[in-house]
Parts: C-alpha cells; sequence; structure tokens
C-alpha cells in the first residue's frame, strides 16, 4: 500500500517544475508523514499520519 495519511487522505501529488523560461519538468510533492501507534477501531496500530493531522490533535498517540 502507498504511503496516505489515515486522517486526512494526504498522499503524494504530481505536477510540473518550472524553469525561469517556463520549461516544465514532471516531479512530485511528498506528503510529511510519520509512522505513528494510534487507536484504530479500538486497537493499537502502526500507521502513517501526517503532520498537520498530529499538530491539529486529530490524533491521539498511544
Amino acid at each position: 500500500m502507498a504511503k496516505q495519511c489515515v486522517v486526512t487522505g494526504r498522499k503524494t501529488r504530481s505536477g510540473n517544475k518550472r524553469s525561469h523560461a517556463m520549461n516544465a519538468n514532471k516531479r512530485t510533492w511528498k506528503a510529511n508523514l510519520h509512522k505513528v501507534r494510534i487507536l484504530v477501531d479500538g486497537k493499537p496500530k502502526r500507521v502513517w499520519v501526517s503532520a498537520r493531522a498530529l499538530k491539529s490533535g486529530k490524533v491521539e498517540r498511544v
């Protein structure tokens, strides 16, 4: 399974890198994900969670 936040759904995004001459090259932006232990359906589980979800208090660590 690809790295994706289980709370917010954030994952790798793709787009173009643009030079000063507006040349386009494919690139990716990776989400700031951390592997943490949280309660999922009442059981502790190690999952990928975004840093924004951790900072905002949407996730309770175990």
